[in-house]
């Protein structure tokens, strides 16, 4: 309803669906972390071996114990998981050492050495990979790959050519129909603890409950159905000491503590008048107050008494899939694409190429459990990418970048969401053109 001095906007709404596919049924920590790579070879090996085929039709699949049979230069293609050994990856027995002062460590801001070596293997054998056709630097462990080459004498695998799951192409099983310009909003990093300057973030409340601006500012915000926020909203870093700063240590755990009750409280305010008038799914992030181990889960609900109290609040996991409207959702708070980037250190590489290829691997955390900390699954991956996505992002990057990317047909939009403490600036996303905005909160003079 309009007149002369008063506008009233309703506010868009879209269904949500939480497919709650990294929530925690039980907890079993019995199994070894080497099931998970055996179930992940598992689930992913027909789409390789399909992809495979197609690449190099006439060439024999054969697994790796097999290779055996095969004369020396015969071209064959075998099927595995891909381990790449480094030489600066940290093991417990150094952080001990280290920790000890028994053997002082070089400090590394990254894992990547030229002299890396590259191995496939699958449930029974290991195999060196070599060859010129390979941009090791490009690879992390972890992912399930198909290689074309052949056996030689020193028992190595040469490289001709390889291939990957490639994109998912399960069709979407949401049928809702989406009006047009209906928005989400995408935020990561409000960081409550270290966030000094609250100016950007009252001004970011109070536009998307329709306090702020003009009348074209209030109908525009009036389109934003649904609020993702990607992790980090209590804390965006914890500052870490050895063991001779042990008093600092407990000091430091101490005003930790307070300002993790504060924050959450603060946390808690923020969202109270924002869930009153559209519906936001928080994510944990890495340096919030919840265990860091992948898949994280969600915050407990005594942490947000106010606002767990409203169906318009989806408290999530980290990573999270799930569908709004008829749009396949599913992102990170940024762990996954951040440690790909210590453990292959590409500076040509940017956080959305390394997106776009855990989108190519099929994979949400190619990483873990080599080097990020997750949960020891044994009957299946639950990070493998099974839907046929149309939105996947990662939270807390250094800046706003995004693509469009087409398979079959199938268009996916990536999108890399600022960190909101360091840059003030968030992601709206048009859910019928997949056209992104960013939007900045900066205090201009």
């Amino acid at each position: 309803m309009e007149n002369d001095t008063t506008c009233v906007f309703v506010r868009d709404k879209v269904p949500l669906d939480d497919f709650k596919r990294f929530l925690f049924s039980s907890k079993n920590f019995q199994h070894q972390f080497s099931s998970i790579y055996f179930t992940r070879l598992n689930a992913l090996r027909d789409n390789v071996i399909q992809k495979a085929k197609t690449k190099w039709a006439p060439y024999k699949v054969i697994n790796i114990s097999n290779l055996v049979e095969f004369q020396e230069n015969e071209l064959c293609i075998i099927i595995g998981t891909l381990y790449k050994h480094q030489e600066f990856k940290k093991s417990t027995l150094q952080m001990l050492s280290k920790e000890l002062q028994f053997c002082p460590q070089p400090l590394q801001s990254n894992y990547a050495l030229f002299k890396n070596i590259l191995f496939l293997e699958d449930e029974t054998l290991r195999i060196k990979l070599t060859g010129n056709h390979m941009n090791i630097q490009s690879i992390v462990t972890g992912i399930v790959c198909a290689m074309l080459g052949r056996q030689q004498e020193n028992g190595t695998f040469w490289v001709e050519d390889w291939c990957f799951p490639g994109y998912s192409s399960a069709p979407s099983t949401s049928c809702i129909s989406i009006k047009k310009s209906k928005m989400i909003l995408l935020v990561s990093g409000l960081s409550l603890v270290n966030n000094i300057n609250s100016f950007g973030l009252t001004l970011l409340s109070e536009w998307i409950v329709g306090m702020a601006g003009n009348s074209c500012v209030q109908k525009e915000a009036a389109h934003i159905a649904h609020v993702i926020i990607a992790g980090n909203s209590v804390r965006g870093f914890i500052e870490t000491f050895d063991r001779k700063n042990y008093s600092k240590k407990q000091k430091y755990n101490e005003i930790l503590t307070k300002e993790t009750q504060v924050a959450t409280h603060r946390l808690d305010e923020f969202l109270k008048p924002i869930v009153k008038c559209c519906c936001v799914t928080l994510m944990p992030g890495e340096f919030d107050p919840v265990c860091h181990t992948l898949p994280q889960q969600p915050l407990h609900p005594c942490l947000l008494p106010q606002t767990i109290r409203y169906k318009s609040f989806n408290s999530a996991t980290n990573p999270w899939v799930g569908s709004i409207g008829s749009r396949i959702i599913a992102g990170s708070s940024g762990q996954p694409i951040q440690d790909i980037m210590k453990v292959a250190n590409l500076t040509e590489n940017t956080p959305l190429a390394w997106l776009e290829n855990t989108l190519y691997w099929r994979h949400y955390v190619p990483t873990a459990p080599d080097k990020l900390s997750s949960y020891p699954y044994f009957e299946n991956d639950p990070f493998i990418i099974k839907e046929c996505l149309d939105i996947y992002f990662v939270g807390n990057m250094e800046e706003y970048d995004t693509k469009v990317i087409s398979d079959e047909g199938h268009i996916v939009r990536l999108v890399c969401i600022p960190n909101f403490s360091k840059t003030r600036t968030v992601v709206l996303l048009d859910l019928e053109s997949l056209e992104t905005f960013p939007i900045s909160f900066e205090a201009s003079l």
